[in-house]
């Protein structure tokens, strides 16, 4: 069992939000609440994640990162291209292992808690690294095979994500569809594919709970020892969320899972880009460089505003506030 997770007095934890959304202030304000902070650093760059970390000294915190991925094929690389062309602007040269050699490195110098891998899971190198510091290694995983080889390895906890979740679907294969079974089912599944193989290994549920009695649901499923919520915070005072994105929040709309927002499956806010590309090739992590000075300029038609389902259902308040409002109950 997670001693992370056995020492809460919440049973909810907030989620990590990379690109803003999560701040030293939120993972501070998590640990005051009774809770477990994590900085969503897998977009972050080496001098901003050290920045974080050392923010956070004197407190538990975990530190998020993803993992690295394959470079773009010819294939890829040419719809890119054929983008890019189509907003007048030019493709990067981009860091296919978003720093995470070097943040890893970080968090373990910093004596983060917990590492948690996105779009992946760890090397038994790694893995024995992690552990060698008193850290715990966590990965969130989409499906049974994910759970089933992060549990082989040996990690200590998974973050189950369904398909309602906000922001990227933490899937391994860029390239794959997501799996689109309700959080409840997918659990039931990676439960049973784990089982064999890590019976102890606790599960984190998470996508698409917004109020106490969704976080009751997933604690009573086999398996989960607590809940995480990343959209329910994107309107706390302590989130970095841009006031932009708050307001369009605050307006609500339908969301929608797609590439159309950075490459990558990922839920948000749908917008006349989302609704105009519906089959765009998986090219992240470069569709957002091509997007980039349309968003910065607040267009509306391209707005990145990633939010799981339901969106009309997130409140603002403090981290304590929301934490109250989740957790019927504490450890």
């Amino acid at each position: 069992m997670s001693q992370v997770i056995q020492s809460l007095r919440r049973t909810v934890i907030p989620a990590p939000m990379a690109g803003g959304p999560t701040t030293v202030d939120l993972v501070r304000a998590a640990h005051q609440a009774g809770s477990f902070g994590t900085l969503g650093l897998g977009s972050a760059s080496v001098d901003s994640a050290r920045s974080q970390i050392d923010a956070c000294a004197g407190i538990p915190f975990g530190v998020n990162l993803f993992c690295p991925q394959d470079p773009l094929t010819p294939e890829q690389l040419a719809a890119a291209a054929e983008l890019a062309a189509a907003e007048g602007a030019t493709l990067p040269d981009p860091d296919y292992s978003f720093g995470f050699h070097d943040k890893l490195e970080l968090a373990l110098q910093g004596g983060a808690r917990v590492v948690w891998s996105m779009f992946g899971t760890f090397d038994s190198e790694q893995l024995a690294r992690i552990h060698a510091a008193g850290a715990e290694a966590w990965t969130t995983v989409t499906t049974p095979d994910e759970a089933r080889a992060a549990a082989k390895l040996g990690v200590d906890a998974l973050c189950v994500q369904g398909p309602a979740a906000g922001g990227h679907r933490g899937t391994w294969d860029r390239t794959a569809l997501p799996d689109d079974r309700p959080l409840a089912e997918l659990i039931a599944a990676v439960h049973e594919a784990v089982h064999a193989v890590a019976p102890n290994i606790p599960l984190i549920a998470a996508g698409g709970l917004r109020t106490a009695s969704d976080v009751t649901q997933v604690l009573s499923l086999p398996g989960v020892a607590a809940a995480s919520c990343g959209s329910a915070f994107l309107l706390s005072k302590e989130a970095g969320t841009s006031d932009y994105n708050r307001k369009l929040l605050q307006r609500g709309g339908a969301t929608v899972s797609t590439r159309a927002f950075s490459g990558r499956h990922a839920r948000g806010l749908e917008n006349d880009y989302t609704r105009a590309h519906p089959g765009i090739p998986p090219v992240y992590p470069m569709l957002n460089s091509v997007l980039k000075e349309r968003r910065a300029q607040h267009d509306a038609a391209v707005a990145y505003c990633l939010v799981g389902e339901p969106a009309a259902k997130i409140r603002g308040g403090s981290v304590a506030d929301i934490l109250d409002s989740l957790c019927q109950n504490k450890h």
